[in-house]
């Protein structure tokens, strides 16, 4: 039943938004022209949670007047043939993606905003899908997922906004169950220069993991091409129940700064302390600082969008460090994407003599999609992806030598 309803409102929700009254839609396809939910500047620099993102970045989806509000919709479904190499490898046929809707309006002396974002990750099974070298939560609550991508959870934010103008900046709230605290960059499946990527980024962990956090309350101020802001959150990752909404106190803390210098930059710093993240590791808990820059340049429809990120987990004496470059240039129907990734990981090897030792890791994806058809509000795409890693001898046995990975993919998006 449960499977049943959630891919009905999946697959529902496009239509009957097609259906609402479109009389302001060349106005609002230039975000530009339309202010943020949490203050007075273009509504491009809004990407996952309260991130920003340069103002240059692409606005995919719908945009309606439904009376007083300003709804936006956004969404994407993924077909994707997933083969791993290498002794530990895997393949997998499976459907990650996610749908969001939001909607703003004028309340009292400020702006009231929601947003809601679910995910059918949790139908690709406990395990998720085949990525080598990804670590992070579990599949049954018992053993850790090595060389697994976690699925997502089917609410990956329910959350709301108010801000009020204050001189020539604002201030804002913001709380979701789930929603993601004021820490890293924007989330992958969000940032222009990596949503056309079909996988996720080795570095998850390291910036922006936390971008589904069950219990989150951020208090923040913009002033022209500043933001800054503090969250209290619950710092544990989602448990393995994927369906479900989870419910615990407030035992962590993060705070950031953000600088859009231009319409094409958009950098931040933020720091957090993570209250024992990991399910499987209680008493350890991870303090996390990470920093990036992101720019896009926008040429019409064309653009061409990279983020430089870093993030360090500082956990048990020990500093691990990851960092990424991806970059996505689209031009007419073509998108042509690469990542660059280089991490300190400890979870690789649970048994044996080298259990719990720290290795470097790095990878190189490469790939490109080309825009198929459109029908209606609704674009498709096909493309490919493959993948080379370097690393420490000692994996040799583990992972063999230069393994290779690919991935097939077609994709329909809300345009």
């Amino acid at each position: 039943m449960r499977i049943a309803t959630a891919t009905a409102l999946l697959l529902a929700a496009p239509a009957a938004l097609a259906q609402m009254d479109h009389s302001k839609m060349d106005h609002a396809q230039h975000g530009m022209d339309m202010t943020g939910a949490l203050g007075s500047y273009p509504m491009t620099r809004e990407a996952s949670g309260t991130a920003w993102q340069p103002e240059n970045a692409p606005m995919a989806g719908l945009h309606s007047m439904v009376g007083d509000w300003m709804v936006m919709t956004h969404g994407y479904l993924d077909l994707v043939y997933d083969d791993q190499g290498g002794p530990r490898g895997d393949e997998k046929l499976f459907a990650p993606g996610m749908f969001m809707l939001m909607g703003t309006r004028d309340a009292g002396p400020g702006t009231l905003g929601f947003r809601a974002m679910l995910s059918p990750d949790p139908l690709m099974g406990d395990s998720g899908y085949p990525l080598l070298f990804q670590t992070g939560e579990t599949a049954d609550g018992v053993t850790h997922l090595v060389d697994r991508q976690h699925p997502h959870d089917l609410f990956m934010e329910l959350a709301g906004t108010y801000s009020v103008p204050v001189g020539k900046g604002s201030v804002f709230l913001y709380g979701g169950l789930p929603g993601e605290p004021a820490l890293g960059p924007a989330a992958f499946m969000h940032r222009a220069s990596g949503m056309d990527i079909p996988e996720a980024p080795l570095t998850h962990h390291w910036l922006d993991s936390t971008h589904i956090t069950f219990g989150v309350a951020t208090l923040g101020a913009t002033l022209g091409a500043w933001k800054l802001e503090a969250s209290g959150f619950n710092g544990h990752e989602p448990d393995e129940k994927r369906w479900n909404i989870e419910t615990r106190s407030f035992d962590s803390a993060a705070g950031r700064v953000t600088f859009n210098p231009a319409s094409e930059w958009s950098m931040q710093a933020s720091y957090g302390y993570l209250a024992e993240p990991e399910q499987l590791e209680p008493g350890v808990s991870v303090h996390r600082t990470t920093a990036s820059v992101s720019h896009t340049r926008a040429d019409g429809p064309s653009h061409w969008s990279t983020t430089l990120a870093v993030g360090v987990n500082h956990t048990a004496g020990r500093d691990q460090p990851g960092y990424l470059l991806e970059s996505t240039r689209k031009a007419g129907k073509v998108a042509v994407f690469g990542r660059v990734e280089y991490l300190r990981n400890s979870e690789l090897i649970e048994t044996g003599p080298l259990a719990g030792e720290e290795f470097g890791v790095a990878k190189l994806s490469l790939g490109g999609s080309y825009d198929v058809a459109r029908v209606g509000p609704l674009g498709f795409a096909a493309g490919a992806l493959a993948s080379a890693y370097r690393y420490d001898e000692a994996l040799e046995p583990e992972y063999g030598s230069n393994p290779v990975s690919a991935m097939v993919f077609v994709r329909t998006s809300i345009r």
